[in-house]
């Protein structure tokens, strides 16, 4: 068997992303392997790994990957509607996470406080925007 065909179970045990998830934490996964794992299975000619390279690849990574509509996932070999529903899921399910820690009341001291305020809306648009934040 090559390398381009090895599944996901001819990985040793402790070098498959759910266990060494288990093991070591998520922090110690890549991003491949923790959409791998989301991702559960690969194609007949493609391991869950190589899927999820490949759907890294295609978005140029996670920036926007975190923008991919259902449609766009679709058009990947592999990736089905249920699959790119599920991605599209946990992407929007951190994003609600994330914005939860942002309700908090927000004290502004200096421009860096601005910045941080409005940076992760802003990361990672595509196009100059000006915005305006006005204070009470």
């Amino acid at each position: 068997m090559t390398d381009s065909t090895l599944l996901i179970r001819d990985v040793p045990l402790r070098e498959r992303p759910r266990e060494r998830m288990r093991m070591e934490g998520p922090q110690s996964l890549s991003n491949q392997e923790i959409l791998a794992i989301m991702l559960r299975t690969g194609t007949k000619n493609e391991s869950v790994l190589q899927l999820a390279q490949h759907v890294l690849a295609h978005f140029d990574g996670l920036p926007l990957l975190k923008e991919a509509t259902v449609e766009e996932l679709c058009q990947i070999r592999g990736i089905g509607d249920a699959k790119a529903v599920e991605i599209c899921a946990a992407i929007e399910l951190g994003r609600r996470m994330h914005s939860m820690q942002n309700e908090d009341r927000y004290v502004i001291r200096s421009p860096e406080d601005a910045s941080r305020y409005v940076m992760e809306d802003m990361r990672f648009l595509q196009q100059e925007h000006f915005v305006c934040t006005y204070f009470t």
